[in-house]
């Protein structure tokens, strides 16, 4: 099996490297990976500049491609170019924070996997929620032990999986659930500060979720149990129902 292997977190990132170490107990990876940090960057794709790519090599051997762009684009890229075969399977990861709820719009993490799928990829973005001593070698162990059932469940080309550890604390994970995404707006905040010259600047920032306010039957609340979390998902943003019922009235443009 051929593995293209990305994340957002760039490509010196640790869990970049202990993902690589246990993907290729599945077959061949190929890293294509962004220079720097590009969390948070959704989907957004380099057209109005050049891509730029270098080699990386570690212990004298070749590691992959460290690439001035997002995951999409790193996805793109190694596809058309710098991959000498198609691989069989997407990952993206392990991103360093949970990407579950609403985060999977935000994340380049699951834009990676997304990208995959554009390209009739069975894809999966991976994260480890984070912790003061993150185990990403426990959650490459786990992710590979779970995209190998993946692959056995459903053979189906281009389907999309998105993957979540919880943090890592002793007897952690407890199981998995194939759950759905929260769709809740919570755990978000902008702080303003002033800077040394008096202008208002602005800090993203993230809150502490409460237990009673998040969604019950979500990868939100499994994920604060202690469990593995595994969505199916898809990038056809139609909304078929209200397409289905729209359909017949007769709009007009007179």
């Amino acid at each position: 099996m051929r593995i293209l292997l990305t994340n957002d977190d760039g490509i010196y990132a640790p869990g970049l490297e202990a993902f690589y170490e246990a993907l290729l107990r599945l077959g061949t990876v190929d890293v294509v990976a962004p220079s720097i940090e590009q969390s948070g960057v959704s989907h957004s794709i380099t057209y109005l500049e050049p891509l730029l790519a270098q080699t990386v090599y570690r212990e004298g051997k070749l590691f992959g491609h460290a690439v001035r762009g997002s995951p999409a684009d790193c996805v793109k890229l190694g596809m058309l170019q710098l991959c000498d075969d198609a691989p069989d399977l997407v990952v993206s990861g392990i991103n360093a924070g949970a990407n579950t709820g609403i985060n999977v719009l935000y994340s380049g993490t699951v834009a990676g996997a997304i990208e995959g799928a554009f390209f009739g990829i069975t894809s999966v973005a991976v994260s480890l929620t984070s912790s003061d001593n993150p185990d990403y070698r426990q959650a490459a162990h786990l992710a590979t032990h779970l995209i190998e059932q993946i692959l056995a469940h459903d053979s189906t080309p281009g389907t999309l999986w998105n993957l979540n550890f919880p943090e890592s604390r002793p007897a952690w994970p407890i199981g998995v659930r194939v759950v759905p995404l929260g769709m809740g707006r919570y755990g978000e905040a902008i702080e303003k500060r002033i800077d040394p010259r008096g202008r208002p600047y602005f800090w993203m920032k993230s809150l502490t979720i409460e237990h009673d306010t998040i969604e019950p039957g979500t990868d939100v609340e499994a994920i604060a149990e202690g469990y593995a979390t595994l969505t199916p998902l898809h990038f056809d943003l139609t909304d078929h129902r209200r397409l289905a019922s729209t359909a017949p009235r007769p709009f007009r443009i007179d």
